[in-house]
């Protein structure tokens, strides 16, 4: 009775910690912080996706697909819409520009995240500026990496499906199944994302396991925050009528603070686990 009563206070205590770091490691302006470079960095990000993407069995509708699992729907119709204008408009540079454009944009990002994180873990940067920004670079590369797999799981995915429903007589069935997976594989490649993310990012020698429960954290609480944001602007929120045609921006802006603030709070659940295990 005692030791369940004991580990009740220690999750409150935890609760407790991240309400108080919530103001005290300015998370709010952290996570605005990271929206804007979030912006910064998606346009590139894609029209470098995109140009990859022509060299492999994948199409431009795959990669807004695989978006629109997340994102909301406003957002979606915006990206869309201004991908067309700049491939429309594109020259033989743009993979060039694509990668530089996405290396420089996601390395500030990068830089929010790790200031952050060295915060929630009360360390300072001691590590050189071409270490970190190389840092950054690599988890970007990195993270296109990942992204290319996620892509491509879900095609070659269901090839096998339909390979192995004709070849065993699987019912349909297997296939609505099969199909589903994808959720699953997503989760799974979000999860190692943010592993990685909260790995690499303090500067702080930390085991692989300390950067679990942020990363669970990160993924079931960007997942379920960007659901039930993407379901409230479907069904409640009208920006168009506020902003005009300057709504869906400020849907996405609004997803990406919600997306920095989870990562934040992921960083700093993070550090106070770290710090209460480090404890005689």
């Amino acid at each position: 009775m005692k030791s369940v009563k004991h580990h009740g206070a220690a999750q409150k205590s935890i609760l407790r910690d991240l309400f108080e770091r919530f103001s005290k490691d300015e998370i709010i302006g952290l996570s605005a912080e990271l929206a804007y470079f979030f912006l910064l960095s998606l346009f590139p990000f894609l029209i470098f996706l995109i140009t990859l993407i022509a060299y492999l069995p994948l199409s431009q509708d795959d990669l807004l697909s695989f978006l629109a699992q997340y994102a909301p729907g406003e957002s979606v119709s915006i990206i869309e819409k201004t991908l067309e204008e700049i491939v429309s408009n594109s020259s033989s540079g743009l993979l060039s520009f694509g990668i530089l454009a996405t290396l420089w944009s996601a390395s500030n990002g990068i830089n929010a995240i790790v200031r952050a994180f060295n915060r929630a873990f009360d360390v300072e940067e001691s590590r050189s500026f071409i270490v970190a920004r190389g840092m950054a670079v690599l988890l970007t590369i990195s993270m296109v990496f990942v992204i290319l797999i996620a892509l491509l799981l879900p095609v070659f995915g269901k090839e096998i499906g339909h390979f192995l429903f004709s070849a065993f007589g699987f019912s349909e069935e297997f296939l609505t199944i099969w199909n589903m997976g994808r959720w699953i594989v997503s989760a799974i490649i979000l999860f190692i994302v943010f592993t990685a993310l909260y790995f690499f990012a303090p500067n702080k020698h930390l085991r692989l396991k300390d950067a679990v429960p942020g990363a669970v954290f990160a993924t079931l609480g960007w997942a379920l925050v960007s659901l039930a944001f993407s379901y409230y602007v479907s069904s409640f929120g009208h920006y168009s009528a506020a902003y005009g045609s300057l709504g869906g921006i400020i849907v996405l802006m609004i997803w990406f603070y919600l997306t920095g603030m989870i990562i934040m709070i992921g960083g700093e659940l993070n550090a106070i686990v770290y710090k209460r295990k480090s404890r005689p």
